[in-house]
């Protein structure tokens, strides 16, 4: 998995046992989870939380409390994953493989909806797109919640700048199982690879 990385979509509370809880969340967590230690180490780790095999990203949702995308402000969800709620945390099996410089938050905008993890900055004002180029990662390991949205929309801008997009299918959520059926073909037919 040399010039890899990992990307972690939305694996929050509030899309596991919260306000928009997908299904088969928990077992997507657990898949991640085996995934990672299967592939990163944690001994793989610096003081600094940098590791030296292969890096592990995070997209997060992180909108304001009066987000554009909750029905009380003409959106079409319920309130979810707003800053510095348990909603918007990552899941806690996931912490041990969590660099804050590698956390890409999506949705801050009041007035912006936004579904891809390409869209998202670093606290450092950095894009996924920006960190990846940096570490000469050609190949991206991609799995979350849910698969009809953020996920699909992440993978799709991955492929579409030219990365080569590996979808962990046993590590993903999704709102219906006839949707998340449907765009895993539809992601298929667009070259990217359902491991």
């Amino acid at each position: 998995m040399r010039n890899s990385a990992i990307i972690i979509v939305d694996m929050l509370y509030d899309f596991i046992d919260g306000s928009l809880a997908c299904l088969n969340a928990e077992k997507a967590v657990e898949s991640c989870r085996d995934f990672l230690h299967k592939t990163v180490s944690v001994d793989d780790f610096d003081e600094n939380g940098i590791a030296d095999t292969i890096p592990v990203m995070f997209v997060c949702d992180h909108h304001p409390a009066d987000h554009c995308s909750f029905r009380e402000n003409g959106g079409v969800w319920p309130p979810h994953c707003v800053a510095g709620t348990r909603g918007a945390q990552i899941h806690e099996d996931l912490l041990p493989y969590v660099n804050e410089d590698l956390i890409f938050h999506k949705g801050c905008d009041n007035n912006c909806e936004q579904y891809s993890g390409f869209e998202g900055k670093s606290d450092a004002d950095q894009t996924m797109d920006e960190i990846l180029g940096l570490l000469g990662i050609s190949d991206v390991y991609v799995c979350g919640i849910a698969t009809e949205y953020c996920v699909k929309n992440t993978a799709t801008d991955l492929k579409k700048a030219g990365y080569k997009v590996h979808i962990l299918k046993d590590a993903l959520a999704y709102v219906n199982e006839d949707g998340h059926n449907k765009t895993l073909s539809e992601m298929a037919a667009e070259g990217i690879e359902i491991k």
